[in-house]
């Protein structure tokens, strides 16, 4: 609870310098909790959050806008490729390896976004403050030496959109969509809610019944996320065919 009042402070005085001062301000990422302290700590239309791709899970807040503060500003993120020098004789790398190779550098970890693993190189968002750091000083993951470099963006494969896949629920409930994902019984689903593991859209859903809209990012912590695509059918059973995409 002390760290919640904190960060609802912390939030509220940086709304607070964007708009007194008619400039742009910038947290550092946020985890999904700390979106949805933000989300009800502030005004929704004071900020806008930012991962460096479409549908990123760690973000950061930008405060201000063209419209404010009367010129535009880029959000201080930069796309490291972190690559094995020879993929012949690399390890199989995981998220979890280079997410511990970065922390064991002594980084951060509010300095560093999303991890997008693709073809055994790692694509990391994180502040440009740290960027340099990270491509003179990451050197080896697990047994594999590795070469960084900063890039434009990853592989547009690598962060396209998982393919949809055909759901059957019952209703349109959080709760049985989540269960149906994860192959959850709607005891297991609704205790996540109970837990405040569930997020929609970065806020977070204490509600089972919440009925979700086409396009809702469902997040749920410890076992991944995915995008609510809408209903198809009714079955002959009357229960509903819906889809989704899992990430």
């Amino acid at each position: 609870m002390e760290e919640e009042l904190q960060l609802k402070k912390r939030f509220s005085e940086l709304y607070e310098r964007s708009e007194s001062r008619g400039c742009y301000v910038f947290t550092d990422f946020l985890n999904l909790a700390e979106q949805d302290i933000l989300i009800r700590s502030v005004p929704k239309y004071s900020f806008t959050f930012f991962g460096g791709y479409e549908n990123a899970e760690r973000k950061l807040a930008v405060f201000g806008n063209e419209e404010k503060c009367g010129y535009t500003e880029e959000p201080p993120v930069v796309c490291v490729e972190i690559s094995p020098l020879q993929q012949k004789f690399a390890d199989e790398l995981t998220h979890r390896d280079f997410l511990g190779a970065l922390m064991s550098l002594g980084i951060k970890r509010e300095t560093l976004g999303d991890i997008i693993v693709y073809n055994n190189r790692g694509y990391l968002f994180c502040l440009s403050s740290v960027s340099r750091y990270i491509v003179e000083n990451c050197v080896s993951i697990k047994h594999t030496t590795v070469n960084c470099k900063e890039v434009d963006s990853p592989p547009v494969e690598s962060i396209a959109l998982p393919d949809e896949s055909e759901i059957v629920v019952p209703a349109l409930r959080c709760d049985a969509v989540l269960a149906a994902v994860y192959n959850l019984s709607r005891s297991e689903s609704k205790k996540f809610f109970l837990q405040k593991l569930v997020f929609i859209n970065s806020a977070c859903c204490e509600d089972p019944s919440r009925v979700l809209k086409e396009n809702d990012i469902v997040s749920l912590r410890g076992k991944g996320r995915f995008i609510y695509c809408g209903e198809k059918l009714v079955t002959k059973k009357n229960r509903l065919r819906v889809t989704v995409r899992v990430f």
